[in-house]
């Protein structure tokens, strides 16, 4: 007779899938939201240029920019906050939102430093684009990702390119000598759904992306255009006090990594 205690169970009449549907589902994550450290925050829904800064390039450069104002916060609920600094910090896990007043023009950025999923990338457009804040042009600054490149991206050389929105393309160009993203190479994630909400919208929107995603000649190239083209005469720390920053802020993966010579 066989003992019903230690025999192997008969396989379950059930596909895992269908197990899964017993269990319960995973509450949904609430919607991330702005945080602005002012009681009247319709000053800064309307501002001239919205830079939206997500490549380390770029942080790195408003991070030294002492004309800033700290006027709020994008909170992503899933994102924790622990063990980040009570000064802001390249090394933080953050989303913060400035204020730069710039030949009497108010200049919005907002730094990403905290990665955001691409089932996050909607919501997070469409408070940073048109509905908390209305501009009237967007710079999104990204890095370019070796997946979504089509050719190969040398290690040891600096590029750059742009995206620009339907209504940016035929104003007057607000990125400047660069080169359109070469066909069959696409951005995605946060950066396509800024472009997106900016051509609903029907803002000027400009995605510049640069090539490695750390390293010293691509950050000082990217510090050089943005003071000539955009920001001319902006207070920026010194080269010297910048060197510093580049161990230990966090970015750990090596660019050449993500070259096709490692593919």
């Amino acid at each position: 007779m066989e003992d019903i205690l230690t025999e192997i169970p008969p396989p379950s009449r059930f596909f895992l899938e269908d197990l899964n549907n017993f269990a319960p589902r995973s509450p949904p994550l609430p919607s991330p939201f702005l945080m602005f450290a002012t009681p009247n925050p319709e000053k800064y829904s309307h501002p001239s240029l919205l830079i939206i800064a997500m490549s380390f390039p770029s942080t790195h450069f408003f991070h030294h920019v002492s004309s800033k104002t700290l006027v709020g916060t994008l909170i992503l609920p899933e994102t924790l906050l622990s063990g980040n600094s009570i000064v802001p910090s390249l090394k933080d896990k953050s989303c913060n939102i400035y204020a730069l007043h710039h030949a009497d023009k108010l200049v919005l950025v907002a730094s990403v430093q905290c990665p955001i999923n691409a089932e996050r990338s909607h919501a997070v457009a469409k408070l940073l684009v048109g509905q908390k804040i209305k501009p009237d042009r967007v710079l999104v600054l990204d890095t370019i990702q070796s997946r979504n490149f089509r050719g190969k991206l040398p290690p040891d050389e600096t590029l750059m390119f742009k995206l620009e929105s339907s209504l940016e393309r035929k104003d007057s160009e607000l990125v400047k000598g660069l080169d359109y993203f070469p066909s069959g190479s696409v951005v995605d994630g946060l950066a396509a759904a800024l472009l997106g909400r900016c051509e609903i919208d029907k803002i000027r929107g400009t995605v510049w992306v640069s090539w490695p995603e750390t390293g010293g000649p691509v950050t000082l190239a990217v510090k050089s255009h943005l003071l000539k083209n955009y920001l001319p005469g902006m207070d920026h720390t010194s080269a010297d006090k910048e060197k510093s920053d580049f161990s230990g802020t966090g970015r750990t993966r090596d660019y050449l990594l993500d070259s096709d010579m490692y593919t």
